[in-house]
């Protein structure tokens, strides 16, 4: 990487913290409703891994897939932020058209196809884009991310197992967190090292620092060659660290000051940011001035964006739901 694309990745990061903490703060002033899961603390993996892959391609982007903390891999998909933030805030503008809100980001233009609110629901789905991407003979590959605390879950064993028989071109990406909601993995999990339950169906697996983008990136490196030339599913996890609780009514009281201190010490961007920092790539002076850019970018555009659109017209309630579907067994109870 050119030491342009070091910077550019640095304010990607830093921007992505703030979208999560203006979110924030649009929740707590009653602008975006329902459920808010965010992604502070963890930028380093979606950042990486989707710098790797092929993206900002449009509809020839490897597809990419996730659960319901999905903002942040939208928008490195190549979703715009104003329209995720519109989303949110259940504006007719947004990526979903208002309808889908935080756990369910979706722009098809840019192969990102969706967060999806059930836990463990991605993995089957991640499988048949990677099959699709089979069967149409093309280079892409599907990229699946997912949290430690889904892969209990049943969906989970019968997608590895699937993908490996069937030798499927996905990355299944795991954001270990150490927590499913407030109960930590070793409560839950008999193996704690997700990478290690996926030998029983013989695929590739590895396990990385999640917190260093540098290292994310020469691992993502590895899996996304191997998958997209050897045409084989492989599975890597990241180790890393949500700063906020689960979800806005997560109060953390499960967690310890200690343990929180541990893992900021080694936040992505304080990293990474020191880091050229000493190469001499960026200074302090130049990293404020990139916070400001942030904070004007969106206060002035993605947040104003979303507060000026227009929200959902009332007679549009059935829009989206069926499609020129031509039975009148189902169209009319809608229209009624």
């Amino acid at each position: 990487m050119n030491d342009a694309d070091k910077k550019r990745l640095l304010r990607e990061m830093m921007f992505f913290r703030r979208f999560e903490d203006r979110t924030f703060e649009a929740y707590m002033e009653r602008k975006v409703g329902g459920f808010l899961h965010l992604y502070s603390g963890q930028e380093a993996v979606a950042t990486g891994v989707l710098e790797m892959a092929n993206v900002g391609k449009g509809q020839e982007n490897d597809y990419v897939i996730t659960g319901y903390r999905d903002h942040i891999h939208a928008i490195k998909t190549g979703a715009q932020p104003r329209e995720v933030m519109a989303e949110l805030y259940g504006k007719e503008t947004g990526s979903s058209k208002g309808r889908g809100g935080s756990m369910h980001i979706f722009d098809a233009s840019q192969n990102f196809m969706g967060g999806y609110a059930l836990v463990g629901q991605p993995f089957p789905l991640a499988a048949g884009l990677a099959m699709a991407a089979k069967h149409k003979g093309s280079d892409q590959i599907a990229i699946c991310f997912l949290g430690d605390g889904a892969n209990n879950q049943g969906t989970f064993h019968e997608t590895m197992n699937m993908a490996s028989v069937w030798e499927l071109p996905v990355l299944f990406v795991c954001e270990n967190n150490l927590y499913a909601i407030g109960t930590h993995i070793d409560r839950s999990t008999a193996v704690r090292d997700q990478y290690k339950r996926v030998c029983s169906y013989d695929m590739k697996a590895s396990q990385h620092d999640g917190m260093d983008i540098d290292t994310v990136m020469e691992a993502a490196k590895e899996a996304v060659d191997y998958v997209r030339n050897e045409q084989k599913p492989y599975f890597i996890e990241f180790m890393t660290y949500r700063y906020r609780g689960h979800s806005m009514s997560d109060a953390k009281g499960y967690r310890t000051k200690d343990e929180e201190e541990v893992w900021m010490k080694r936040d992505p961007i304080r990293l990474y940011s020191e880091r050229l920092i000493e190469a001499g790539l960026v200074t302090d002076d130049e990293i404020k001035s990139m916070e400001k850019e942030i904070l004007d970018e969106i206060e002035n555009d993605v947040v104003k964006f979303a507060e000026e659109s227009p929200e959902p017209k009332v007679e549009d309630l059935n829009k989206y739901v069926l499609d020129d579907n031509p039975d009148p067994r189902w169209i009319g109870p809608l229209q009624k």
